[in-house]
């Protein structure tokens, strides 16, 4: 079966493109916090340095629960910073802390991040049908008006770029190329 090429010969590349990238993902607060704060560490890295530091990340912010993550300490950043197997960047790591807390105002307003994210696709995902991955964007519209808006509730780390690889990677948008078999999973 034809698949996307781009997760290449990595076996964790591939692991995660047939198991997580593009599966929508509602509901779970969590996982979609976990995804963001990837993909804001990634900025300027390949993804799968990020993927091989998943773990160090996960139990550096606590599965990413975000009312912890919301609450670190300077200290507890510090800390987090050069004890822990992730990327050492101190302002993407302080952008876990100010996201999760951001994300708390987003919970309080309208009940949910995840309700909040999917009101950008009204709650569908948007199914592009590239024949070629070269014909796949990098960022578009709705990319940009997410970030402009992300920004103004205080998230850091959440550029035009940036957000088109989150909304791809929890289904947002739907990337596969056509054929791959991964597509209508």
């Amino acid at each position: 079966m034809p698949k996307c090429t781009w997760p290449g010969t990595s076996e964790l590349m591939q692991d995660y493109h047939e198991k997580e990238w593009g599966k929508p993902s509602k509901g779970d607060d969590r996982y979609l916090f976990e995804m963001l704060s990837l993909e804001g560490a990634q900025a300027g890295l390949s993804w799968i340095t990020i993927l091989k530091k998943r773990e160090g990340y996960r139990e550096a912010f606590r599965n990413f629960n975000i009312d912890i993550c919301a609450n670190l300490s300077d200290e507890d950043l510090e800390h987090i910073r050069t004890s822990f197997e992730i990327v050492r960047n101190k302002a993407k790591i302080k952008s876990v802390r100010t996201n999760a807390q951001a994300i708390k105002r987003i919970q309080e307003e309208f009940g949910s991040f995840s309700d909040f994210l999917w009101s950008y696709v009204d709650h569908a995902p948007i199914i592009h049908m590239p024949k070629k991955e070269s014909d796949v964007l990098t960022e578009n519209d709705l990319s940009r008006q997410m970030s402009k808006d992300l920004k103004k509730r205080g998230f850091t780390f959440v550029g035009p770029v940036i957000l088109y690889t989150y909304m791809q990677a929890v289904g947002m948008i739907d990337d596969h190329v056509v054929g791959c078999s991964e597509k209508s999973k």
